[in-house]
Order: C-alpha cells, then structure tokens, then sequence
C-alpha cells in the first residue's frame, strides 16, 4: 500500500495492512501528535505515521525508548491534543512505570497506545502476553481481529479515551499486526493543528499521597462506567446458531477458530469479543448461561478464560468449559487452524477430516537430510566484521561476552555461534558489571547504537562510577536497523525525513567520564583486529565503538544517490580453495561451487563490501570491474 491511499479522501475501500488500517484510523480520529520507537510487530504504524505526518500537519517523532514516547503522548494528551504510541508487549514493559500512574493521572484528549503480543517469539526475546497490563493499570483494552475492524477500533478509541478521561490499549499480536484485508475507509475531516493552552490547575496530573489515593477511588468507579458501555460495545459480537455449544475468542484466536469451524463442519453460537478489558461480564453471563460446553479459544495466557470460569460459577455451574486449563489447548507459541481444529475435534468427539499429525510426520521425513537454514546477517553487514574481528582481537584468551538485542542478537546462532548472557535492551551492561564481580576471564559487552540510547546509558553510567573492569563494544550503525533502518538519535533526521540534531556518539561516551575509548571501522579488518586486541587487552571499564552504517542502509542511500553497487567475484585461477571466506566469515553471498569446488560469489547478494577479500590469503577476490581486490 502507498502513501496515496492512507491519505486519500473516503468513503473507499481499500486493501491494507492491518498497522497502516489502525494508522488511517488514527487520522480520521483528528491524532495530532504521535511518539513511538520502533519494534517488530509494530514498526510498520510508525513508518506510516512517518510517511503521512507532513500530509496531515501531524506532529511526530520516533523517541529514543517506549518510556519516552508514551511520555510524549501523555503530555499533548494531558493538554487536550489526541495522541497515539505503539510498542511491543517488552516495550510496555520498558513504560511501564509511566503507564501505570497515567491510569490514575488521566488524560484530557484522547490517547491510545497500540501495543502487541509476539506469540512464537519470531521477533522478540519472550512470548510475553501483554493484556494482563490492562486489568492491573484499570486501563481499557480493545482486541481487533482484522484489519477493518484495527481501524474502527483505532478510530473509535480515541472517543472512548475522550469521554472517561483514560488512555486506551488497542493489544494486537503478530498474525493480526501483519494480516492485510479490505478497509472501508471513512472521510477525513481534520481540524488545523493549533496550540492549546494549559487551563489545569496546579496539581492536576500529579499523582502522590493523597492525590494517589483520590485517583485509585476515581479510576474504580470510571472502570464500572466503561464496563456498563462495553456491555453495548458494537465490538462484541454473538452470531452463530441457537445451540448448546458455545465458543468465545478474541483477537487472532478468534480467526483460528473461525477456520476450525468451517473445517469442521460445526455451528456453535459465537461471542467474539473486542473489549477485553474490562470484560462485559453481564454479556458473557448472557451468553453463556443456556450452554453446556464452551470453548475459549486466545493464544498465550489464560486471561480470558479464567474470567470466563468465575463468572460461570454462579451463571451456568454445569458449564464445561474447556482450553487451557482442561489440557486442550497451550499457553506456549503461535496457533492456528490446525492447532484449534484438532481440540475442537477431541472435545465434541468428532472425526478430523484430515490427519494433521500425519502431515506433520511426513513434512518431518521429507526434511531429513536437509539443511539448517538459521538466520544470518545481510551481505555485507558491518556486524559481522566486528564479529570477526572480535574473535580474532580475544584468540586464546578466555572471556565471557553479553551481548543485547539487535541484529547482532543473531551472533550466538550457528555458524557463528558467539555470545554468552541476552536478557532485554541494554541489560548487557547490567549483566556485565555483575559478571566481573564473578569470574576471572575478561569481560565484554556488546550493544548496538539505537539500543545504547534507547537503555544502555544507565549501564554505562553504572560502570564508569563503579569502575567496573569490562569493555564495552557499541555497534554504530547509523539507523535502527533491525526493524526497518528507521532513524535513532545518533542520526541527523527523524520522522518524515525532518532533520532532527545528531549526537556524536564519542562525545556521548566521553560525556560520561570514558577515557579509554577506541572507534574502528569493521571493514578494515586488519586494523580494527589489531585496534580491538590493544583496547581488550586494558582494565575497564573502556568503549570500543565499531561504525559503519548498516548495508541495507547504505546500499538504499547509494541507490537514491544514483551510485552503483559494485559486487565482488573469485578469481578461480588464484583460489586454492583455503575456504577462509566461507568458514571464517559465513558471508551468505559466498558458496562452494559444486564442480570446481572453489569459492563463488552471487553477485545479486554481494554488497561489495570487500571484507571477504581482506580475509583470502591468496588474494582471490576481486571487484567486479577493474580487477580491483575487493
């Protein structure tokens, strides 16, 4: 989908993802201001935002961390300005401080905060379930399955926040995120971005001693006026037929089961819910009080369902219900049809129409023999020089490396297999200090760019008052590459391509009382192993900072610039076949040829980054053009 079809005029239908339907939502809901960082499965609302600001006269920035942008988004709230954060379920974590007292606090213009589950871990450390939040901060909760229904949601929310006075969590996961589908889109009908003055009295949003107590009495009964609305909430939805069987789903638990009945051949009266927090309790009593079994079909935590069975206690005492805690159904990873169809099936005693489990046997027998594909850097990525050069700098010395999350999150998987402790953004400097009270080997800490400003600064500031013997390695890649090369602190724009003010990172660093502090660029192999081996070889705490923009980045800026990549090849004449290329630098642009045995280079994957040539000891490896060594 284009910029030109989140920013044209309704009422249209159109086909998009389900984080640009919750964006254009937002932009019929009049959202003036938007503060996010970004994180996968929710980068893409970002992006857009970041495409369509400057069309709409949206103030927007991406922040340096969650904490900070729910923050943003909670002063123009406060002020009476709409504003809009997302994040990933670990991000609320990371904002979590600020989300609990905003319950109480409040808003005035409408804030929602989109936040995402990650079931299966693709893109995160933990599956976390982040809708427990809700319950525990009294924060409203709406749960979308597709994309339409992400941007009614999203554009409804922002009423909902205005007329209780509370920010609103729109939880999404990783298959609803992602999914695409056809969007009715409304009108847009936008007001001028004007200022607005503060007209609180003093006090207002501060929450401490009495003032917290006054709030907590106020959000319990503003939480039963918004329980009574969501009773009558056009987002939750019974259908099906009058039977004794009954199934209630939310989000893309609802979609599963959807399939699962259709596979089956089954009609079982329906409640899908769409506000999940809090829950319509009259409703699902409603619901549930002629059925005898119920299935409750949600990913991760039982959060539904063990609400679901107390109020069965006094609605409908024989009910049967069954998912999680009947063994039916798991809390660990992703679902789907399959998954659900199978524990519809052993419930109602019904025949599958297909042997899943047989497929699956098979699929496994037609994969002996091949194989593992494991995830790797890009052609080219300065990573995995550093990497190398790392190894080579600490050869024969033994020492312990916690690395953070980023790309280089990669680097203890195969072949590479390099890395010791990862917990969550900018523990490794946390993790590191606390292992050089332990062991006796050298300590290192690894984290990139975007990372060390989004959590690592308190680390640093940690070791350096501390004194702590480590060396902590800073990947400075220009962008926060992992999720789409957006723009972070040490970059000269932010969103919508605006320039924003770029922080050197070495004055950063010096800033905070390192002395030691060493800058390599990772293509230069040699040097940067020779440079690293000196540094490492010193007491901490010091800072070895490795820059070279990322190679997507890069490669996408020498495209607009019009300059050609210029890819590497062997020379078969000079290769005899040391294989330094593949086993000690994994380059996935370089393979064996099948008959000659020797190093070859795709040229569509090579980046030309020539750091392969720097390793061949009989200088092999050329430029494409020119004879030139790579």
């Amino acid at each position: 989908m284009g910029v030109s079809d989140l920013t044209k005029d309704g009422p249209a239908k159109v086909f998009m993802l389900c984080n640009e339907a919750i964006v254009r939502g937002a932009v019929e809901a009049d959202v003036k201001v938007v503060s996010a960082y970004p994180g996968s499965p929710t980068s893409e609302i970002l992006d857009s935002f970041s495409s369509v600001a400057n069309h709409f006269d949206i103030s927007m920035e991406i922040s340096s961390n969650e904490k900070v942008a729910l923050e943003t988004c909670a002063g123009a709230s406060m002020a009476g300005l709409r504003s809009m954060t997302s994040m990933k379920s670990v991000g609320l974590n990371v904002a979590s401080d600020s989300f609990f007292s905003l319950s109480y606090t409040g808003v005035k213009g409408g804030m929602v905060i989109v936040v995402a589950d990650d079931p299966q871990a693709h893109s995160s450390q933990t599956e976390q379930d982040g809708r427990p939040y809700a319950p525990s901060a009294y924060i409203p909760m709406l749960e979308p399955s597709d994309a339409d229904e992400a941007y009614r949601m999203s554009r409804a929310a922002f009423g909902i926040s205005e007329k209780h006075g509370a920010p609103v969590m729109l939880h999404t996961s990783t298959r609803v995120n992602h999914q695409s589908g056809m969007v009715k889109m409304g009108k847009v009908a936008r007001t001028p971005f004007r200022r607005v003055r503060w007209d609180h009295p003093p006090g207002r949003f501060v929450t401490v001693a009495d003032s917290a107590r006054s709030f907590k009495a106020s959000l319990l009964e503003r939480t039963k006026r918004i329980e009574e609305d969501f009773a009558k909430s056009e987002f939750n939805v019974v259908s099906g037929e009058d039977s004794d069987i009954g199934m209630i789903a939310s989000g893309a638990g609802y979609n599963y089961a959807f399939d699962a009945t259709r596979i089956l051949g089954i009609h079982p009266a329906v409640l899908k819910l769409g506000t999940t927090y809090p829950l319509p309790k009259g409703l699902i009593a409603e619901f549930i009080s002629n059925l005898s079994t119920l299935m409750v079909v949600e990913e991760l935590s039982p959060y539904l369902e063990t609400q679901i069975t107390a109020i069965a206690k006094d609605a409908n005492p024989q009910l049967r219900i069954f998912g999680k805690a009947s063994g039916h159904l798991s809390e660990a990873l992703e679902y789907n049809p399959n998954i659900i169809t199978e524990a519809f099936a052993k419930v109602l005693g019904l025949k599958l129409p297909v042997d899943y489990a047989r497929i699956l046997r098979r699929a496994k027998e037609l994969k002996r023999g091949l194989p593992e594909r494991w995830p790797t850097f890009c052609p080219g990525c300065p990573h995995r020089a550093t990497l190398h050069a790392l190894r080579q700098a600490m050869k024969g010395r033994k020492h312990v490396l916690a690395t953070d999350i980023g790309c280089y999150s990669m680097s203890f998987l195969p072949p590479v297999e390099y890395g010791d402790t990862l917990l969550s953004m900018g523990a490794c400097m946390g993790v590191a200090a606390g292992i050089q009270y332990a062991i006796e080997e050298k300590v290192i800490a690894m984290i990139g760019d975007s990372t060390f400003y989004h959590a690592g600064l308190p680390g640093l500031v940690n070791a350096v008052h501390h004194e702590d013997d480590l060396t902590l390695v800073i990947l400075d890649n220009e962008v926060t590459a992992m999720t789409g090369q957006q723009p972070n602190p040490g970059s000269d724009i932010t969103a919508g391509m605006k320039p924003a003010k770029r922080l050197v990172l070495e004055n950063v660093v010096r800033g905070f009382g390192i002395e030691d502090l060493t800058i390599v660029d990772p293509y230069d192999i040699e040097v940067a192993t020779s440079k690293m081996s000196e540094a490492l070889s010193r007491k901490g705490p010091n800072v070895i900072i490795s820059r070279r923009a990322c190679a997507l980045h890069s490669d996408r800026q020498k495209r607009r610039r019009g300059e050609e990549i210029v890819p590497n090849t062997v020379d078969e004449t000079a290769c005899q076949r040391p294989y330094a290329c593949v086993r000690e630098f994994n380059c996935p642009a370089i393979s064996i040829d099948d008959d000659s045995r020797k190093a070859q280079i795709a040229q569509e994957l090579c980046d030309g980054c020539g750091v392969c040539a720097r390793l061949c000891p009989f200088d092999s490896i050329k430029k494409t053009r020119e004879g030139e060594r790579g």
